[in-house]
């Protein structure tokens, strides 16, 4: 029976298993070394080995792996064999009776290598363990059913140009999924499908070597290389995979410049300046980057002098520049040679070498129309001052190079001589004095003169002429500054007082010897003491000057050591003031200076006076409105009622007929209403005369004259708003004695009408008396 399940489970791929039959033994389940109950223990009636099953196997299904039996098992159909864990029910299942175990799908080994179950024999009635559950493995066998795969092609690499045979380029590498530990599945093979004979590779490690030497960058930059990986050991029957790996030769410095041609030729024109380019001269370097840049040298000294070759910014062409100004009159051409050197030299390329070249160089120069040129780049000229209009300064001179007998006209441009103090020959370029100079003025002119061909007045040339002014001493010695000082009344004899120093404005006034000398004599008051170094100490004489208001005045007599010697004489101003113990100024003359803030006497005296002068005018204003204020009052106080209005002018007289209109004043009742247009004034003079026009009586009450006097003095816009008072005779309607005013009665006698003359005829000088008493008052009620 065994024999039979062995051959079986050999067809299926894997290994059976056998069960036997054990006597109970003893085991206890205490610690060892420890007291415990002793209990009885089965031996376990199976021992388990691996099954295998074969993935992707495309037999008929279920496919039996192997089968389960356990020697409690007498074939009485009373055990029932259980199957648990990973993929039990689902992948595999197993006969309860008589414990067949099939795979019910295929299997794929790179998804799921093994499965861990567990087998358990129990009694079918009670489901009562028969043997405790045991675990075993179910492997999936691997077959070749992946090819090899190069996860991370394509490849790029790089080698230098000219590496030896055997340079390593890169390694790549392939994955086969298949299981490495059986067969040869998983057993790879490198080979080189394309780009041979450049490049190898290793069949085991896959290492990409170079297989030829002096792979030459310029010949060829990139190769394209195929490799294969193949399983099985690369016997046939087995999968391939391919990837490609992109080869790049680097450069290396391997070849030397060389120019195109071994003679260049230029031209340039005599007035190049310094700089100018003449021309660009290219050697030619296959190689790139770092490997191709190039310095460029004149090996000629002839070369050398007059021109000068540098490379460009990106290192590859010579750049030939003037170096100094050409002349067509003293050298026509130059001829030289050019080398041309790569910078970066490898030293293991040298015997490629020489990394250089050479080339010559022809330059002719041209002829063109100069200026003219000054003798000398810059002229320095001398002249003393205080020297009479036209005296000769020196002498500029420009000669035409073209034609040296050309002439030349010469001529100081204004900008450079603003103040027009020389003057030039234009034939013979002599510069001359046009005003007399002042060395303390100005010590320097700079001047600009131009030297034109007259034949192209275009070719023209400037210089510089910088004329010194010498120094002659014509500045007397002056005091540095005004001197204005104090001394104490208490100061002891022989005290300083104030150090006086001197200022002499020739060149060589202030480092040659500037003498001072005071007032000699006994009745001096100060005392002057020469230092001997432009300064004079100002002292106390043994004698104190007596005090007095005014300030003194202390001549000091200056003169210098010059050739003429000068002198001038200056004062300083000494005040006497009264100190106290400290030495600061109590009290002082007005003369003298109290502190830096104070005001002058003639300041306060301007001050004083204005405050004099608006005090008077607020007094002269006060008394003018207290003035005005009293007559008002007593012209309220008097109640008379005749005087009905009170001006400050004059009247017209007795011509003036229309100044008034008393017959309003007399009785309102008379007023007549205002005339149409615009209001007259009845409180000035009127400008023009307006007829009268009779004014018929109507009733009128006082608030109604009133009101109308203040209309017509709120709309007249002709006059100024001038104040009066009026006083009127009307005690108003009403009264049972009537008008107390003489001015209303008709006549002497009681007041009986009489007969009464025509006031008309009493002629024009009565005519406003007529009017007064022409205007007649209504009967009492």
């Amino acid at each position: 029976m065994w024999g039979l399940m062995r051959l079986l489970l050999a067809w299926l791929g894997g290994w059976g298993f056998m069960g036997r039959l054990a006597a109970p033994v003893q085991a206890w389940a205490g610690f060892r070394g420890r007291p415990g109950p002793t209990l009885l223990r089965t031996r376990r009636s199976w021992v388990w080995n691996q099954f295998f099953v074969i993935e992707e196997y495309a037999g008929p299904e279920p496919v039996l792996i192997g089968k389960l039996h356990s020697d409690v098992d007498r074939g009485e159909g009373r055990t029932k064999y259980l199957l648990t864990g990973e993929g039990a029910g689902t992948v595999f299942v197993i006969d309860e009776a008589t414990g067949n175990i099939h795979v019910t799908k295929s299997l794929d080994r790179e998804e799921k290598a093994q499965y861990v179950l567990l087998a358990q024999a129990v009694d079918r009635a009670s489901n009562r363990p028969l043997e405790p559950p045991s675990e075993f493995i179910i492997k999936v066998q691997d077959i070749n059913d992946n090819p090899p795969v190069f996860p991370l092609g394509p490849y790029h690499a790089t080698v230098p140009e000219m590496s030896n045979v055997g340079t390593s380029v890169i390694q790549v590498t392939a994955h086969d999924a298949d299981d490495p530990s059986y067969g040869n599945s998983a057993k790879l093979v490198y080979t080189v499908l394309d780009g041979l004979p450049f490049f190898s590779v290793d069949p085991q490690t896959g290492v990409v070597r170079t297989a030829i030497p002096n792979m030459d960058r310029e010949t060829q930059e990139e190769f394209l290389v195929v490799i294969q990986a193949k399983d099985m050991g690369g016997h046939m029957g087995g999968l391939s995979g391919s990837t490609t790996v992109t080869v790049t030769l680097s450069d290396v410095n391997d070849n030397p410049p060389k120019f195109p041609q071994s003679l260049y030729q230029f031209s340039v024109v005599e007035t190049a300046g310094p700089g100018t380019l003449v021309g660009r001269l290219q050697a030619q370097d296959p190689d790139l980057g770092d490997n191709a840049l190039m310095a460029y040298s004149i090996l000629d000294g002839e070369g050398s002098e007059a021109f000068s070759i540098s490379t460009d910014s990106q290192g590859q062409d010579g750049l030939l520049t003037v170096r100094k100004p050409l002349d067509f009159e003293t050298r026509r051409s130059y001829s030289f040679r050019v080398e041309a050197t790569n910078t970066l030299i490898d030293p293991a390329y040298l015997r490629r070498g020489p990394f250089k070249d050479v080339a010559s160089v022809r330059v002719t120069v041209q002829d063109a129309p100069e200026p003219p040129a000054f003798t000398q780049a810059t002229y320095h000229l001398v002249v003393p001052e205080n020297k009479a209009p036209g005296t000769l300064v020196g002498q500029i001179s420009a000669i035409d190079l073209d034609s040296p007998a050309s002439p030349i006209r010469y001529s100081i441009l204004p900008h450079s001589d603003p103040e027009r103090c020389f003057s030039i020959e234009p034939e013979d370029g002599t510069i001359r004095t046009a005003v007399s100079l002042d060395r303390e003025a100005h010590v320097w002119h700079n001047l600009t003169v131009l030297a034109t061909e007259l034949d192209s007045s275009a070719q023209a040339s400037r210089v510089q002429v910088a004329i010194q002014t010498l120094d002659e001493n014509d500045n007397a010695p002056q005091l540095a500054e005004p001197y204005d000082t104090f001394v104490c009344d208490s100061a002891a004899p022989g005290q300083l007082i104030q150090v006086i120093r001197a200022l002499d404005r020739d060149e060589a006034g202030n480092s040659s010897r500037v003498s001072l000398q005071g007032p000699v004599g006994p009745d001096t008051n100060f005392t002057v003491r020469d230092n001997r170094d432009g300064s004079a100490s100002l002292l106390l004489p043994p004698r104190p000057a007596p005090p007095r208001p005014a300030p003194y005045l202390v001549p000091i007599e200056l003169w210098d050591w010059g050739h003429p010697a000068l002198s001038s004489t200056a004062t300083v101003t000494v005040s006497v003031c009264r100190c106290r113990p400290d030495g600061s100024v109590a009290s002082c003359r007005p003369e003298a200076q109290l502190s830096p803030t104070g005001l002058s006497t003639g300041a306060l005296l301007a001050i004083v006076t204005c405050v004099g002068t608006l005090l008077a005018l607020v007094v002269l204003f006060v008394a003018l409105r207290r003035q005005k204020q009293e007559a008002l009052m007593v012209l309220e106080e008097e109640d008379v009622r005749e005087n009905i209005i009170t001006y400050d002018d004059e009247g017209g007289g007795e011509e003036d007929t229309e100044a008034f209109d008393i017959t309003a004043l007399q009785n309102p009742d008379g007023a007549a209403p205002p005339p149409p247009g615009p209001p007259v004034r009845r409180d000035v003079l009127p400008r023009a005369r307006a007829p009268r026009q009779p004014r018929p009586p109507g009733p009128a009450d006082v608030a109604q004259l009133l009101a109308l006097r203040l209309h017509e003095a709120d709309e007249d816009p002709s006059v100024p708003p001038y104040d009066s008072v009026q006083v009127y005779g009307y005690e108003g309607r009403g009264s049972s004695c009537g008008s107390l005013s003489s001015l209303g009665s008709g006549s002497e006698a009681g007041g009986a009408p009489g007969p009464v003359e025509p006031l008309d005829d009493w002629g024009p000088l009565f005519r406003t008396l007529a009017e007064l008493y022409g205007a007649k008052e209504p009967p009492a009620p």
